[in-house]
């Protein structure tokens, strides 16, 4: 399997790509010149790419094919197979470095670093690669510092940026990167990657419909449980909200799944960074000097001193800032989807209000999608679904707020229509 089958539904995204990784290969540098054919070499290749596309649609596995291609070890690039493509897909190779925020933005050092490595030449591969996940997190600082590196690219590496949309990063750094813009998968091509994966079929269904598109949603629909009764949870609220009392617990409710998301996903993680850290800098450890082992003994009731790097308080502050910064950020992505999830449903809602023609998102909620379009007009209908993605807005564009609050708001909109 090549990596180009990787990228499902992005038929003019592998065009593109395989033919610049052609382009780039040794073989058209040997017959442009041998080694000293760069300009040969640029002509068909950029040493910058901005990958673009909705959540889901698969920005990073594209870019991460394509780094597979270019440091491919066989023609046509793109084998999947060879230890330059297998490094790469796995994230082990030597020459890719792989730069995803953590928190809620990409700070100036993790971006310094980036361009660090951009000035060294490549190890075993043909280029150093370095994938930026989300380019739109960038701060004003790290943009600036990332902007520096594209003016003046080193002679074998190249950046691939990725972000939802080209507005979504500075002018000055997409002007200099060559975009590549990917589209959301359609639900039979989403269908067709997970039967091909072994899922059943009604299953496959369900999922690609219900994912929107969205390639790893559907994967994990179509093979975790909890996840597709998580769902199911998210679209029944509208049938929940009857009194105030009853809208403010779906709310607590809906945010308490996403409290207990972020607590499974980042808890053991947070514990062994603290403890690593720990450890690196002496916290906890004894001073007992140099002296011999009899003299070390410690006398009846003294204390030990512990033995501390000087400035281990702020840099376990920084780690618990970044960790929470990191587990607000999974929060938000699991509000995200359920509010997507809500929005479907709506979506499904009016479809069926006004009898159009389309298949639903939702379809194993065909009755509760039927009841809630008896149960109300279409004018009513659009302005809930209205709702559902102001909020969803509002909790992207707005970091510091109360995600309690905005969901309440939210139900209680969802109630009154």
């Amino acid at each position: 399997m090549t990596v180009w089958e990787t990228l499902v539904g992005q038929e003019a995204v592998v065009a593109t790509l395989r033919a610049a990784a052609v382009a780039a290969s040794p073989g058209l540098r040997a017959g442009a010149g041998g080694g000293g054919g760069s300009a040969g070499v640029r002509s068909g290749m950029t040493h910058s790419w901005l990958f673009t596309g909705p959540s889901g649609a698969g920005r990073q596995e594209a870019a991460r094919a394509f780094a597979a291609g270019l440091n491919c070890e066989r023609e046509p690039p793109g084998c999947g197979e060879c230890t330059g493509c297998h490094t790469v897909l796995t994230d082990t190779a030597t020459d890719l470095r792989t730069v995803t925020p953590e928190g809620l933005s990409l700070g100036v050092k993790d971006v310094r670093a980036l361009v660090r490595d951009a000035a060294s030449a490549p190890t075993a591969g043909r280029w150093r690669i370095l994938l930026l996940t989300d380019a739109d997190r960038l701060t004003e600082a790290a943009a600036n510092a990332l902007l520096k590196a594209l003016e003046e690219p080193a002679e074998r590496a190249v950046f691939l940026l990725c972000a939802p949309s080209i507005e979504d990063v500075l002018p000055t750094i997409r002007s200099r990167c060559r975009t590549v813009a990917l589209r959301l998968p359609s639900a039979a091509d989403v269908r067709d990657m997970l039967l091909r994966e072994g899922i059943d079929e009604q299953l496959a269904q369900t999922a690609a419909r219900a994912s929107q598109g969205h390639l790893a949603l559907a994967r994990r629909l179509a093979t975790d449980e909890a996840a597709r009764a998580h769902r199911a949870a998210v679209l029944r609220i509208p049938g929940r909200l009857g009194r105030v009392g009853d809208c403010l617990a779906a709310a607590a409710d809906l945010v308490g799944a996403a409290n207990a998301d972020a607590e499974a996903a980042n808890a053991e993680r947070d514990e062994v960074e603290t403890e690593a850290l720990k450890t690196a800098l002496g916290v906890g450890a004894t001073a007992t000097g140099g002296k011999s082992r009899s003299a070390r003994a410690p006398k009846a009731g003294a204390k030990a001193r512990s033995m501390v790097v000087r400035g281990a308080a702020g840099a376990l502050k920084e780690l618990e800032r970044n960790q929470k910064s990191r587990g607000r950020r999974t929060i938000l992505d699991s509000l995200d989807r359920a509010l997507v999830d809500l929005a479907g449903l709506y979506r499904d809602v009016l479809a069926e209000q006004l009898g159009a023609p389309v298949d639903p998102i939702h379809a194993d909620h065909a009755v509760e999608a039927a009841g809630l379009a008896a149960a109300s007009t279409p004018e009513q209908t659009l302005r809930r679904l209205e709702a559902v993605l102001a909020t969803r807005a509002a909790l992207a564009d707005n970091p510091g707020l109360v995600p309690l609050l905005a969901v309440e708001s939210l139900t209680l909109a969802l109630r009154d229509g």
